[in-house]
């Protein structure tokens, strides 16, 4: 399969080459939709034009309620993340360029105000959530806009903007969100904020099913 590098990838120096694609959910559904990805935005300058260009096949993928199994849709009480969330790989590039995940949210649960350094897309595939959306501004953390979020519905993450975020859950059911983001989220070092002081920290979610290489 041809890789596409994504407009922010990471440089040769700072990939581990010997890294390989990791499909941790192998279907023909997943490897049609990586490779789709890829193809679309092989031929984008911009992450906003590389969003639209996926956008399409993204939305396809919420609205198709057979391809992610249970196992996927789990929260995880031991997750360091806290609260029963999980976030569960699907798959992964070679260079890290490219992740695919499932993040896990129980009713009630909430997920700490956290960065993510990468552009792409987030919908909602199960349950319904609450996001709230912050900015810094003048060494502050702002809360600068509030949704509702519905299954289907996705938004667009481009760092600097709309690139910090909360979500909790508001559905009696756990929601289940599928992210699709340009580095591999779960093992990279981002920024967690406490609510109170609006202090950051770093942050490493992990992924529930897969260890990062340092672990």
């Amino acid at each position: 399969m041809t890789r596409a590098r994504s407009p922010l990838a990471l440089p040769a120096s700072e990939r581990d080459d010997d890294r390989i694609a990791e499909f941790v959910l192998d279907t023909p559904v997943m490897r049609g939709f990586v490779a789709e990805v890829q193809a679309a935005i092989a031929g984008v300058t911009s992450p906003q034009d590389a969003c639209a260009a996926i956008e399409p096949r993204f939305a396809e993928l919420l609205a198709d309620s057979r391809w992610l199994p249970d196992e996927y849709q789990a929260a995880a009480p031991a997750s360091g993340m806290g609260g029963g969330i999980g976030q569960w790989l699907l798959y992964r590039g070679d260079d890290g360029s490219l992740s695919l995940f499932s993040l896990v949210v129980p009713p009630g649960s909430e997920t700490p105000i956290h960065d993510h350094l990468a552009w792409g897309l987030v919908g909602l595939y199960r349950g319904t959530q609450d996001e709230e959306i912050y900015a810094q501004r003048g060494g502050a953390l702002e809360l600068v806009e509030q949704r509702s979020l519905e299954p289907g519905d996705f938004y667009a993450l481009i760092p600097p903007r709309d690139d910090i975020h909360r979500v909790r859950t508001t559905s009696a059911e756990t929601s289940v969100s599928i992210h699709l983001l340009t580095n591999d989220t779960g093992c990279v070092w981002r920024h967690a904020w406490d609510t109170a002081s609006g202090q950051a920290r770093p942050f490493r979610s992990g992924y529930v099913n897969v260890a990062c290489d340092d672990d």
